[in-house]
C-alpha cells in the first residue's frame, strides 16, 4: 500500500492544472482508499494542499488501510465527509472503490461520482475507475469518467473492453517491484502489439500463389453482395494467393474494383478443395442458405463462420450440433447480438461479461471465438482468452465484421495456427490504416 500511494502520488504530479488549486482526494472504505491515503500524505509532504473527502467507517478498515489513515492524521490530515462547493480543485484522485467491487455505486458514493464527473480537472483513478467491474468492464450504477487511471501489479481485464474503455482514460501500470516469477500465469491477455507468433514466414523471392491459400467465401444474397465482395478484397490485401466467391446473387460475376477476386458457384465452391472457407457475409436465410451452411461444416477444412451462418446456427438445434462435431479448425465472430442468439441468452447478458461469454461460445461449439465490440475478446479453446487493444468506434459501420472474416481466413490459409491467426485478424483489423500484413508488423 505504502508503495501503490507513492506511485499514485508521483503520477498525480505531473498531471495537476496550472492552476494551483488544492487536490481533491475521494477515499472509500476499502484498500484502494488506503493507496489514496497514501498519496494524500505524501503530496501534502510535497508542499501541496489536500482536501480529503471520506465517509468511511474506520472501525471496519483492514491493518494496512488503518495504518494509512493513522498516517495521514499523524501528519496533521483533515477528512471532511462532503466535497466543499464551490470549489475548483486542480487533480482528483479517486480511491473510492478498486478491484473488489461487487455492487451497486449509489447514496454518497454516486452523488460524488457524478459530481467529480463534471469538474474542470484532470481525474486519475487508482486501481479501477469506482463504479467499473475489474473482471467485465461493466459500470455498477455509475462510474468515475477517468482522464488516467494507474492500475496495480498486472492489467485488469476491465479496463480493456465493455465501458471500462471509456472510463479508464489513459491507462499506466505499476507493478510495484513484484516480479511474475513463481506467480500463476494469468488466463488472459491484454493483445497490445503482435509478437511472433503473430507473424507469418518472410515470403521468399521464388514465390508462387499457390504457396500462399485458396481462400473461399461463400454468402452474397441478392441486396447483400457487398458483405461477401469487402470479405473477399480483405483476403486479398491480406496476403490470400487466391480467392473465390461463391456469392448466391448470380448476377455478381466479377469485382471491378478487385478484378483478381474469381467467382463460382456457391454449390461447387463449398465443395472445393481449398486450404480455408469462410460462409456468412451476406448468406441470408432461405433453404439455400442452410443447405450450403449444412456442406460447409462437414468440409474437411478450416471454417470461419459469421453473419448469417451464425444466426442460422442459433436457430437450427442440427447445424447447431454439426458445428460441436467438427473435426477441424472452427471461428466464430459474433458480434453482441449474434452472440446472444448463440448462447440462447439477451444482449445485456453477453454483454455484462464478454469475457464469460466468449468462454461459454468456445466451449459450447468447440471453436475459437472473437466475440466482436469495445475490446474484442478472443476465446480460445483452451480455457485462455486475448482482449484486443486495438480499434475504435471507427469499426461501428456496416462492412467492419466481413473485413474480419476475410482477414481471419487470409491468415489461416496462409498456414498460421487458428489461434495466432483470429488474434493478429483482430488487431489488424483495428488498426486506422487496416491493411498492413502480418510479415510486415
Amino acid at each position: 500500500m505504502e508503495a501503490a500511494g507513492i506511485a499514485v502520488a508521483a503520477l498525480a504530479g505531473l498531471l495537476l492544472n496550472e492552476s494551483g488549486a488544492p487536490i481533491l482526494i475521494l477515499v472509500g472504505p476499502g484498500n484502494n482508499g488506503g493507496d489514496a491515503l497514501v498519496a494524500a500524505r505524501v503530496l501534502r509532504e510535497q508542499g501541496f494542499r489536500i482536501a480529503v473527502v471520506s465517509q468511511a467507517d474506520c472501525g471496519l478498515l483492514s491493518p494496512d488501510a488503518a495504518r494509512a489513515w493513522s498516517g495521514w492524521r499523524a501528519q496533521g490530515g483533515t477528512v471532511m465527509t462532503e466535497i466543499p462547493h464551490p470549489h475548483a480543485f486542480s487533480l482528483v484522485i479517486d480511491g473510492l472503490f478498486g478491484v473488489g467491487l461487487q455492487r451497486e455505486v449509489t447514496g454518497y458514493a454516486a452523488r460524488w461520482v457524478r459530481q467529480v464527473n463534471v469538474f474542470d480537472c484532470p481525474r486519475l483513478a487508482v486501481d479501477m475507475p469506482s463504479g467499473i467491474g475489474s473482471d467485465t468492464g461493466r459500470i455498477h450504477g455509475c462510474a468515475l469518467q477517468a482522464d488516467h487511471t494507474l492500475t496495480f501489479l498486472g492489467l485488469k481485464p476491465g479496463l480493456f473492453t465493455a465501458d471500462g474503455l471509456d472510463h479508464a482514460g489513459n491507462v499506466h501500470l505499476e507493478t510495484l517491484g513484484i516480479q511474475a516469477q513463481g506467480t500463476r500465469m494469468p488466463s488472459g491477455v491484454a493483445l497490445t502489439q503482435l509478437t511472433a507468433r503473430h507473424r507469418l514466414p518472410k515470403r521468399a523471392q521464388n514465390s508462387h500463389k499457390g504457396l500462399f491459400g485458396h481462400v473461399g467465401i461463400i454468402g452474397g444474397q441478392h441486396g447483400m453482395a457487398g458483405a461477401c465482395l469487402i470479405a473477399g478484397r480483405a483476403a486479398l490485401r491480406h496476403g490470400a494467393g487466391s480467392v473465390t466467391l461463391g456469392t448466391l446473387d448470380e448476377r455478381i460475376v466479377v469485382d471491378y474494383a478487385a478484378p483478381r477476386l474469381m467467382f463460382a458457384p456457391p454449390e461447387t465452391l463449398v465443395t472445393r478443395d481449398m486450404q480455408v472457407l469462410a460462409i456468412g457475409p451476406g448468406l441470408g436465410a432461405d433453404a439455400r442458405a442452410e443447405a450450403l451452411l449444412a456442406t460447409a461444416l462437414s468440409a474437411p477444412r478450416p471454417l470461419v463462420l459469421d453473419a448469417d451462418a451464425l444466426n442460422l446456427i442459433a436457430g437450427d438445434r442440427a447445424l447447431a450440433q454439426q458445428t460441436r462435431a467438427r473435426l477441424h479448425p472452427t471461428v466464430l465472430t459474433p458480434h453482441p447480438g449474434e452472440a446472444a442468439r448463440l448462447l440462447g441468452v439477451t444482449t445485456a447478458e453477453v454483454q455484462a461479461n464478454r469475457i464469460e461469454a466468449a468462454h461459454a461460445l468456445s466451449e459450447k461449439y468447440h471453436a475459437e471465438i472473437a466475440l466482436k465490440g469495445a475490446g474484442t475478446v478472443i476465446g480460445h479453446r483452451d480455457g485462455h482468452y486475448a482482449i484486443n487493444t486495438s480499434g475504435g468506434p471507427w469499426l461501428a459501420q456496416a462492412g467492419s465484421g466481413d473485413r474480419l472474416t476475410g482477414i481471419v481466413a487470409a491468415l489461416l490459409g496462409q498456414g498460421m495456427a487458428t489461434g495466432p491467426a483470429l488474434e493478429a485478424s483482430v488487431w489488424l483489423h483495428g488498426r486506422p490504416e487496416e491493411g498492413s500484413h502480418p510479415q510486415d508488423d
